[in-house]
Order: structure tokens, then C-alpha cells, then sequence
């Protein structure tokens, strides 16, 4: 049986050529792709700490479940899909409002338990009946724009929590950052991202010697003299130690709280694996119930255990974007990484230590580049945006998911951000489209290319024709 886990040496292995891409079933030589896989949980790690410490759940823990979930992925897939699964910032509004209402750790990680078997059972509906019923409900337009506000989404994290910690650290990461993507040649292009973080650990350091401490907010907002680059953790840190572990507790009216994030996941996985099908040039159609049932037991693993839930991380897809290396094998040496720095204190504390103006700098870049992906599907499917059957959904939609616009439906029930802005999409177009006239329905169909291979005759046989 194929698991996806032998991969063909692209080229010497070394330096790929000019507008090369390394496919999923390629490698670079192994030096070079623990360096790559490196990069990956230095771009999932942000978050990934983030996360599970705004849910009260242990970040050491969710790094080491994130490494396990990314594994039982490429192996469900069989090394098709190059995905990383994160710790899922979905939750974290689900988090606050179980615990409101008196919910403990074992609450929120048993709800969210239930999230991820429901999304488990939807990947197997797709499985049966066929990517079909997931395009017919997310169109080339709705996907692009799922796609779009799930990076747009990310924005204000940048703007709001990163840059104004350190606003001149965060410019000069971010032109390094874009003058070594577009400028290094050869590997050294395809790990710009890492080089943008060292430069700006580098450089933090540099002015603490040189200007001392800076007057800014601090990681938790809150305006204050510090250090840029602040070590002290580290040396408090051990060096091996085993995350803090319990068991579910299953509550009703958690769990009701907790399942309308399920339509957000499906979306998210959707639109991730829609855009990992546009970078590698692959039909991943097949392979969608599976990444998101996959999705669903990642996070059932990582929450029995009490972690947070998983799903396929943006991050790690901007990195993609930016490196054109579509290897598994770097996210198999990533997952390997996360599962050996999850039983590491102090390396969770060096990678806690990275100074917010430098993650600032850098998410400038990958954020927009995930964005941009939507923009990407749009293009390719020629979606008409003069259409308004197309414009209104996807412009309101996009407001809502960038603006993270919340709307409360009872006292324990709200959706905000990515899960309101794709419930706005999908359900705006849809109904929309019922009660459009005859010639706006007319300038696309309603399947798009990744699905019209149902089709016989339609574009998946040209594209059949050509693999």
C-alpha cells in the first residue's frame, strides 16, 4: 500500500532551477529538507502557541497533538495534499463562552471533541458521494472568497498585536523578508521566510545593545519599557518535560455551542485544499472527503488527551506560496520537529521568545499571499466579478470575515469573523441565486473546473488528456 512516504530526489537535490517547483512525491536532499520542515513550524508556531494559551489549554501539548494530527494527515492522503495541521483559531471564541458560563478545560476540549467527529462523518459523506456535493455548494466564487477572508481574517492579528510592538523592527523584517523571496536565488530563496526571522531575531538583539529598551505594548498590549528580545524564559525552561494531559468532559449545551464551527472547518478545508490544488496543478478532488475526515481525527486525537483542535494552516500554505517546495517530506520532517519540541520547554521558549515586531514583519507577507490565493482561484475559474450574483455575496462576505464582524444570536450563541463571513457567502450566493434572472446564472457553471472532470467532455477530460 502507498502511504506517500518515499519521494523521488528533485534534480541534485540541491539547488532547484529558476521557477522550478518541488511536487509532492519530491524531495530536496534531507539536510535540506529538515531545513525546510524547520520553516514550517517556525511559521505554524505563532499560532499554534497563541491559540491553545487564549483557549487555557497547555501550548506545549498542542505543538507536540499538531505534529501527531500532521502525520495521521499524509498518511489519510497518501502524501497528495501538503498540509500542515495547527491548532485552529476558530475555537477561541468557543472557548471564552463555555468558560463563561463555567466550563472547565475538559469542557471546552470535550466539545470541540464532538466538533471534530462531526467533521469526521462529513469527510466521509464526501468520500460517498463524491466532491460533487462540496462544489455544488462552494462554486469557484465561493471558494475564492473563503480562501481570500480566511488570510484577509489574519490581518488585524498583524495590525493590532505584532506591528505595534516594535513598528520599525516589523518594516525592515518586512522588506528583508520580500527583497530574499524575490531577489536569493536557488535554496536560499525558498527558505527567505526563515531568513527573515533570523535577520529580525538578529536585529532585535542588536538594538537592545545599542538603544536599549523600547517603549511600545508588549505581547499582551499593554504599553510598557521592555526588551525586544527577551531570553529569560529560556533559562527558567527545562529541557525535557511531558505537557500537562486530561480527559473530555461532555456537556450539551458546550457541545451546542461548539458545533456551528463545524461549517467554518468544512470551508477552511475546502478552501485549503482547493488551494494546494491550485499551487501543485494537481485535481485534488478525490482527496477532499479524506483531508477533511482526516481533519475531524486530528482533532479527536489531540483533544481525548486534552489538546486543542487541528485543522490545515494558512501559514504553512503561505509558505508554500513563497518556496514553491510542495514536498510532503518537509512536512513529515515539520510534524517530526513539533512532536520532539512538544516534549522541549526551553524550545518553546526560545520560539515564544521571537519578538513581536518580527512576526510582524513577517505575517505581512504570508498573510497577504494566503489572501491572494482567492484572488488566484477567481482568476483561473474566470470568475465575472462585475456579475452581481458574484459580487455581493463575496463583498459582503469578505467585510465580515476581514472586519471580523460578530453577530449574537442568543447570550451563549454568536459566529463572527471566518465562520459569519462563510455562512454570508455560501448561503448569499445560493439564495441568490435562486431568485436571480435567467442571464446571471448563465457566465459560469455551477460546478467549477477542480470538479468539472464529473462531466464528461468538460475541461477535467482535457486535463485528464494532458496527465
Amino acid at each position: 500500500m502507498d502511504l506517500g512516504v518515499r519521494w523521488k530526489l528533485h534534480g541534485d537535490g540541491r539547488t532547484p532551477a529558476p521557477g522550478a517547483v518541488v511536487r509532492p512525491d519530491e524531495r530536496l536532499s534531507w539536510p535540506r529538507t529538515a531545513g525546510l520542515g524547520a520553516q514550517h513550524v517556525v511559521a505554524m508556531f505563532g499560532a499554534s502557541f497563541v491559540a491553545p494559551v487564549l483557549m487555557g489549554l497547555d501550548p506545549n501539548l498542542a505543538i507536540m497533538m499538531s505534529g501527531v494530527a500532521t502525520m495521521v494527515f499524509l498518511l489519510a492522503t497518501r502524501g497528495r495534499v501538503p498540509s500542515y495541521l495547527g491548532c485552529s483559531l476558530s475555537f477561541v471564541g468557543v472557548a471564552a463562552v463555555i468558560r463563561a458560563d463555567g466550563g472547565s478545560s475538559a469542557t471546552v476540549t470535550g466539545a470541540v471533541f464532538v466538533v471534530g467527529g462531526a467533521l469526521f462523518l462529513v469527510g466521509l459523506a464526501v468520500r460517498k458521494f463524491g466532491a460533487r456535493i462540496i462544489h455544488a455548494a462552494m462554486p469557484p466564487v465561493v471558494t475564492g472568497a473563503v480562501v481570500m477572508l480566511i488570510g484577509f481574517n489574519l490581518a488585524p492579528v498583524t495590525a493590532s498585536t505584532y506591528w505595534p510592538q516594535d513598528q520599525w523592527t516589523a518594516l525592515f523584517v518586512m522588506l528583508f523578508t520580500g527583497l530574499a523571496v524575490v531577489c536569493l536565488r536557488g535554496f536560499w530563496s525558498r527558505i527567505a521566510i526563515f531568513l527573515g526571522l533570523i535577520f529580525g531575531y538578529v536585529l532585535s538583539w542588536a538594538q537592545d545593545r545599542i538603544f536599549g529598551q523600547i517603549h511600545s505594548a508588549d505581547a499582551s498590549g499593554k504599553v510598557t519599557d521592555h526588551w525586544r528580545l527577551d531570553l529569560s524564559g529560556v533559562g527558567r525552561a527545562d529541557w525535557i518535560g511531558l505537557p500537562d494531559f486530561h480527559g473530555p468532559s461532555f456537556e450539551w449545551s458546550a457541545i451546542l455551542v461548539a458545533l456551528p464551527v463545524v461549517i467554518a472547518l468544512i470551508a477552511e478545508n475546502a478552501g485549503h485544499v482547493k488551494a494546494v490544488g491550485e499551487m501543485t496543478g494537481d485535481n485534488l478532488d478525490d482527496k477532499l472527503g479524506t483531508a477533511i475526515s482526516a481533519d475531524g481525527v486530528g482533532s479527536m486525537l489531540s483533544t481525548a488527551v486534552g489538546g486543542p483542535p487541528n485543522t490545515t494552516y494558512s501559514e504553512n500554505i503561505g509558505v508554500m506560496a513563497a518556496t514553491r517546495v510542495y514536498s510532503t517530506a518537509a512536512y513529515w520532517a515539520a510534524a517530526c520537529f513539533a512532536l520532539l519540541f512538544g516534549l522541549c520547554p526551553k524550545f518553546g521558549a526560545v520560539v515564544a521568545a521571537i519578538p513581536g515586531g518580527v512576526l510582524g514583519g513577517i505575517t505581512v507577507i504570508l498573510y497577504g499571499m494566503i489572501g491572494l490565493l482567492g484572488a488566484q482561484i477567481w482568476l483561473n475559474a474566470k470568475v465575472d466579478l462585475r456579475n452581481p450574483l458574484n459580487l455581493v455575496p463575496t463583498a459582503a462576505g469578505i467585510i465580515i470575515g476581514v472586519g471580523n464582524v460578530s453577530m449574537e444570536f442568543t447570550d451563549t450563541f454568536s459566529l463572527s469573523g471566518i465562520a459569519l463571513g462563510t455562512v454570508v457567502v455560501i448561503t448569499g450566493y445560493h439564495a441568490l441565486r435562486a431568485f436571480a434572472p435567467a442571464h446571471l446564472k448563465t457566465q459560469t457553471p455551477l460546478l467549477d473546473e477542480g470538479a468539472s472532470s464529473y462531466d464528461p467532455g468538460g475541461p477535467g477530460e482535457d486535463q485528464r488528456a494532458k496527465s
